[in-house]
């Protein structure tokens, strides 16, 4: 990305069913879901939203291995999506364990978001 524009940040939690995608799709969502930028298709190669750049940074705290990149690029509506993942959010407890919502254990899955958005 030769020029960043926006940078947008989010958290995103899965409370049930211990799914490390859910809560990045989640977390990517918050960091977008209140933005617009009229004015972007101005500095884009043929005023295209294709041509847009998305850099996203995830710190997961865990499942790593788990996470799906492609759902998560799915999740941002526009642009050339990279990933980037780190450590870093949250595991805590819940409080109980819900068997009939998927639950393995007791414990959320909180990851944080940073969308980066240019040309």
């Amino acid at each position: 990305m030769d020029q960043i524009m926006f940078i947008e940040t989010g958290m995103g939690i899965d409370v049930h069913g211990q799914d490390i995608t859910t809560a990045a799709v989640r977390a990517i969502k918050n960091a977008i879901h209140f933005n617009s930028m009229p004015g972007i298709r101005t500095v884009l190669k043929d005023n295209s939203l294709d041509n847009m750049r998305v850099n996203v940074k995830l710190a997961v705290p865990c499942d790593k291995d788990k996470l799906d990149i492609d759902t998560v690029k799915k999740a941002l509506p526009y642009g050339i999506v990279t990933v980037e993942v780190m450590d870093g959010g949250m595991l805590t407890t819940s409080g109980i364990v819900l068997e009939e919502k998927g639950d393995k254990n007791d414990l959320m899955y909180i990851v944080v978001a940073s969308v980066e958005v240019g040309y």
